[in-house]
């Protein structure tokens, strides 16, 4: 059973404090307190290196392991390319290539793989990874203040911890072009319509849609969506020949 960290329905629970949910983390003992326990983030991660790195992955240089989660954690979001993280390091790239296996085991690191039907100029391997947890991230990016162009990064994470939670069986990609039109996120069944969904801080800053647009010309039948933070009920725009949902989870 794989457990995220808190989903919409958890944080309605807890209050709904959307910032301090991406400020803190979704995992309670980070985000309940009155005052964050800065300290247990290092606890935490002491803890996964010695109760899952070291003891089931039997994994002896520790220094050099740390130093590529904290890597990790700082890129989170980017495309993943074990050259870069090899020479930081201290190691080979086979040796990244299977840390980010034991990373993604112990669901420290979620790797979304890019949507390609092999058609022109679509990115067919890079993947992107993401950390577990937007606590860990602005821990390890120094994001004390989270200034509006912080939000956009967290609230995609947090919409791909909801996307696993509510959907786990349902294959989860990004799509992007060698011309930088991209898609967040592509939920994709085989036989089925792939659903093409670009995370938006605001709804008021859905000029810029150009991905979703690109998406469509190369898959007419792809459903559209929009996911912002400040929806408060669904509702849908045109984008061009198509309609686009835009969707909020629960707050």
């Amino acid at each position: 059973m794989w457990l995220t960290p808190m989903m919409s329905a958890d944080l309605v629970a807890f209050g709904g404090y959307l910032r301090r949910r991406l400020r803190r983390g979704g995992l309670p003992p980070f985000y309940l307190p009155e005052q964050l326990p800065v300290t247990d983030f290092q606890e935490w991660m002491d803890s996964y290196w010695a109760r899952d790195a070291q003891e089931l992955f039997r994994i002896e240089r520790r220094p050099a392991f740390m130093r590529f989660v904290e890597l990790v954690v700082v890129n989170s979001g980017g495309t993943f390319e074990a050259t870069s993280y090899a020479g930081p390091c201290d190691v080979s790239r086979p040796t990244i290539t299977a840390w980010l296996g034991v990373l993604e085991a112990t669901k420290v690191a979620r790797i979304v793989r890019p949507f390609s039907t092999r058609k022109s100029r679509e990115i067919a391997t890079a993947p992107r990874v993401y950390a577990f947890d937007t606590g860990f991230v602005t821990e390890y990016r120094g994001w004390t203040d989270l200034r509006p162009e912080d939000m956009g990064v967290l609230w995609q994470h947090y919409v791909l911890n909801e996307l696993d939670a509510r959907t786990p069986h349902v294959e989860v990609r990004y799509w992007r072009t060698t011309a930088h039109k991209e898609v967040d996120f592509v939920l994709w069944r085989r036989g089925q319509r792939p659903l093409a969904l670009k995370c938006k801080r605001s709804a008021s800053n859905t000029g810029s849609l150009d991905g979703l647009r690109a998406f469509l010309r190369a898959y007419p039948d792809a459903l559209p969506v929009v996911v912002a933070s400040d929806v408060e009920r669904p509702y849908s725009e045109r984008l061009g020949p198509a309609e686009v949902r835009l969707w909020v989870s629960s707050m």
